[in-house]
């Protein structure tokens, strides 16, 4: 509510000591502020409501920060008795597997990847590690590089899907995949040792074709203790055994994608390995 006084007034209130308020004018009032407190006239309006206290009833909202607990990771059990393990058939074996947690890799898996093909075959192929599809398949050796593997084998008469003399297990050293399809580290190759000696076991192939340089170590390490310092190269062309079943040893496919100039000896390798069942026990023992 504004006071409409004449000047006599004013005057009079004035020589009272009471002094009057009345509005300005848009432009005035702005330019009376910025005078006051040295803000730019430009800046008037955002300054003052950015300054504006809270009404009193009005109380700030402050959104709530949701309760939920982070996602508790899978803690890497024990390592793997082995004497358990070792007492185990394929179903129940491919069970532990599955359920294992007996290393880090076991945090970052979608699937385990146990192995495929027939059960009673004489070739067992041993690769390294489970890759991203391998990881999403749960199956070793898909993608490009399985195949290149299934070609190899069929040059030779084998299939995965294979039976009797044209049948082969294939499997690997790691039974899940490492982050970023990564090397396999030592404990991880050690605890999962167990798994694959018993796929021996059960398997008890007449011969194993091992596929790059870890599944090579992984294999030879018993009969060769500086095998981790050895090229494969040095470990291709000859026989070795792996609880007395005789290993050859061969490029990864993943390998041969990249350098096919090697695919040659890899199949000098698999006749290596043909010529190893063509021969008696006491011959290549």
């Amino acid at each position: 509510m504004s006071l409409n006084l004449d000047p006599r007034q004013r005057a009079m209130l004035e020589a009272m000591g009471v002094m009057l308020w009345q509005p300005l004018a848009a432009d005035e009032s702005i330019a009376k502020i910025a005078e006051v407190t040295k803000i730019a006239p430009e800046n008037i309006a955002a300054h003052a409501i950015h300054q504006r206290p809270a009404a009193r009833n009005e109380q700030k909202f402050i959104a709530p920060v949701p309760s939920q607990a982070a996602p508790k990771a899978l803690t890497p059990s024990p390592a793997i008795d082995l004497t358990q393990v070792t007492t185990l058939d394929w179903p129940a074996l491919q069970t532990t597997v599955a359920n294992c947690q007996a290393c880090g890799l076991c945090q970052g898996r979608k699937h385990t990847v146990f192995g495929t093909g027939d059960r009673q075959a004489r070739w067992l192929v041993v690769g390294e590690a489970p890759g991203e599809q391998e990881d999403l398949q749960g199956e070793p050796f898909v993608g490009v590089s399985g195949q290149l593997l299934d070609n190899m084998l069929k040059a030779v008469g084998l299939s995965r899907t294979g039976t009797g003399k044209q049948g082969v297990f294939i499997a690997n050293v790691l039974k899940c995949r490492p982050p970023a399809n990564r090397n396999p580290q030592p404990d991880e190759v050690a605890q999962c040792a167990p798994y694959l000696q018993r796929q021996v076991a059960l398997l008890q192939p007449d011969i194993i074709l091992a596929l790059g340089r870890f599944a090579a170590q992984s294999l030879l390490q018993a009969t060769l203790p500086d095998v981790a310092t050895l090229p494969l190269g040095k470990l291709r062309g000859q026989v070795h055994r792996y609880q007395g079943v005789p290993v050859v040893v061969s490029y990864h496919p993943a390998y041969l994608l990249r350098a096919p100039q090697d695919k040659a000896k890899a199949w000098a390798d698999l006749c290596l390995a043909m010529n190893v069942l063509r021969q008696s026990p006491a011959e290549i023992a």
